[in-house]
């Protein structure tokens, strides 16, 4: 085990992935001398060359119309898109291009591809900074999401999202990437290093994609959460004194149903937590699975906790970033009913 920040941890899946297979190359905007912008690939172009980690110009359609075709043609690219929020020139392409290769070509060409990107709020990026796009990727079949919250999920599901043999979206919760957030902003920051979660295995040890993991057990609620809301349902839990079990679900697609049901069913109650806007989140799904799948078990209305529908703002930050006290809230309503 190595102390890793998640920066550290995913520049580490990086390096392991790309000492075994000669097929992965890594490329983005800035993402090769300069080792990206916060650092996830620094050292690889200088271990690799420029051949498999390199630089590529500020067009993110371009960027993925390359990687689509390298993959196509046998290669592993794992390319970075410096904020999620600038993704969206490239959406056709992973669209139309990369979710829907393996089906168009009834499975004569696949498209094993990664593409990263920072994504969430909590930094003062403002509206093109602090986007959380995970749900217009769950909608499109064929591609595979993930985000992960921790440094030891980061590397383990890194790895395998490159091994994938389809096209994976990593989201990486940028709040999250030194250390552990609860959402209180106001607190002295915590290092990953002095968590257990910063406990990183050496070597090629892979998460398999499609597993949640219980980051809390409890009786009273189920709280369903990613990313850096895990941290924050934690702390309502501890601050309401509600015996709440926080599932991480790590992977949005494929989902790990099958445990958010056997929580569900326990506890009699759900609530559900996320950064992005509201109305159709990703949220939303989860609330009609789990009304399918748990209808006669709930006791209580189900409560989502999530980003307003407006732009992110800049000046009113913790106004829009589901906070303990409003995850508290939800809370001590879901208990009431």
């Amino acid at each position: 085990m190595a102390q890793m920040t998640m920066i550290e941890a995913i520049r580490e899946a990086h390096d392991v992935a790309m000492t075994a297979d000669d097929k992965v190359v890594v490329f983005g905007e800035d993402v090769g001398f300069f080792g990206g912008v916060f650092r996830c690939t620094a050292g690889l172009q200088e271990k690799y060359g420029k051949s498999r980690c390199f630089d590529a110009p500020i067009n993110e359609s371009g960027i993925v119309g390359t990687a689509i075709g390298m993959a196509a043609y046998g290669l592993k690219p794992v390319i970075e898109i410096q904020f999620a929020d600038y993704v969206y020139p490239a959406y056709d392409q992973i669209v139309s291009e990369a979710a829907r290769l393996r089906h168009r070509s009834n499975g004569d060409f696949t498209c094993p591809l990664v593409i990263r990107m920072p994504t969430g709020g909590g930094i003062f990026g403002g509206q093109t900074h602090s986007q959380s796009p995970e749900a217009i990727f769950t909608h499109v079949s064929g591609l595979k999401v993930v985000i992960p919250s921790n440094p030891r999920d980061a590397k383990g599901l890194l790895l395998a999202a490159i091994e994938d043999p389809d096209p994976v979206i990593f989201l990486e919760p940028k709040r999250l990437y030194n250390g552990p957030f609860d959402g209180h902003h106001d607190k002295p920051i915590e290092s990953w290093k002095k968590h257990p979660q910063g406990d990183v295995p050496e070597g090629n040890e892979i998460i398999p994609l499609g597993k949640a993991h219980i980051q809390r057990e409890g009786a009273d609620v189920t709280v369903l959460a990613y990313g850096t809301m895990v941290y924050v349902a934690e702390a309502a839990a501890e601050e309401t004194g509600v015996d709440a079990e926080v599932i991480d679900l790590r992977t949005l697609m494929p989902l790990d149903l099958e445990t958010i049901v056997e929580s569900v069913k326990k506890t009699g109650r759900c609530v559900i937590v996320h950064e992005a806007t509201r109305t159709s989140g990703f949220g939303a799904e989860l609330m009609s699975l789990v009304q399918e799948a748990c209808f006669y078990h709930l006791e209580a209305p189900m409560i989502r906790v999530t980003g307003w529908d407006t732009p992110y703002p800049h000046a009113q930050e913790w106004e829009y970033f589901p906070g303990p006290a409003r995850v508290g809230e939800a809370l001590r309503k879901v208990m009431e009913d």
